[in-house]
């Protein structure tokens, strides 16, 4: 009897040391993954967010692209217009002028012609800060008015008025619209610009003040 004691006694020692030394607990991780995360239940991160930030990157991308491609520089169309100034000479000479090609072509030439000239062979007619108020083309007759600074500006003379007046008529009258041009200053007909010539009535072309430089 006591012989059978010890020995399920002894059956019970050996079963819990080979409980304690591990032995009946098999703690492998799965394969391929990490035995400490997979006990405690820690997962990685879900791979289609990733994705799905990606994609709209490329969007962003393709949208700026897109956008940048609409995106076209304005190109205005130049025409030719020719310019009198005075050539030092006591004459007019022109200058050819590129500009925009506008439905108000005479104005921008007015206002080309208030510029002064390009070419540095060539002198201004009109007096400095004068400016074109108002220009009207009917029936052949432009009338073109002109700020006070026409008057009160100018240098005075009567080969410099004469340049003066007739750089605008001529300038004015290549265009086939214009046959003559009255002069205005401030809203107004004038007698005259320095007190030689008379501008008070429409004026025509005089191609005798024209010549080469």
């Amino acid at each position: 009897m006591k012989a059978v004691v010890k020995f399920f006694i002894y059956l019970g020692l050996i079963a819990v040391a080979l409980y304690t030394s591990g032995c009946l607990y098999d703690h492998k991780p799965a394969p391929g993954g990490n035995g400490e995360n997979q006990h405690k239940g820690v997962t990685a991160p879900e791979q289609p967010a990733v994705l799905e930030q990606k994609n709209t990157d490329r969007e962003y991308v393709k949208l700026n692209n897109s956008t940048n491609n609409n995106v076209q520089p304005e190109i205005k169309e130049k025409t030719s217009v020719v310019l009198y100034f005075d050539n030092g000479k006591g004459s007019l000479s022109a200058e050819r002028r590129e500009i925009p090609k506008v439905p108000g072509i005479a104005r921008q030439t007015v206002y080309e012609l208030c510029r002064g000239p390009l070419n540095h062979a060539l002198f201004p007619t009109l007096p400095k800060n004068t400016k074109l108020l108002d220009i009207n083309i009917k029936d052949g007759l432009c009338t073109v008015n002109f700020s006070r600074e026409l008057i009160t500006a100018h240098s005075g003379g009567s080969g410099a008025e004469n340049l003066t007046v007739y750089s605008i008529v001529n300038t004015l009258t290549q265009f086939n619209s214009v046959e003559r041009v009255q002069i205005l200053v401030e809203g107004k007909k004038v007698e005259t610009i320095a007190g030689h010539l008379d501008v008070s009535s429409p004026l025509e072309r005089d191609n005798e003040l024209i010549s080469s430089i």
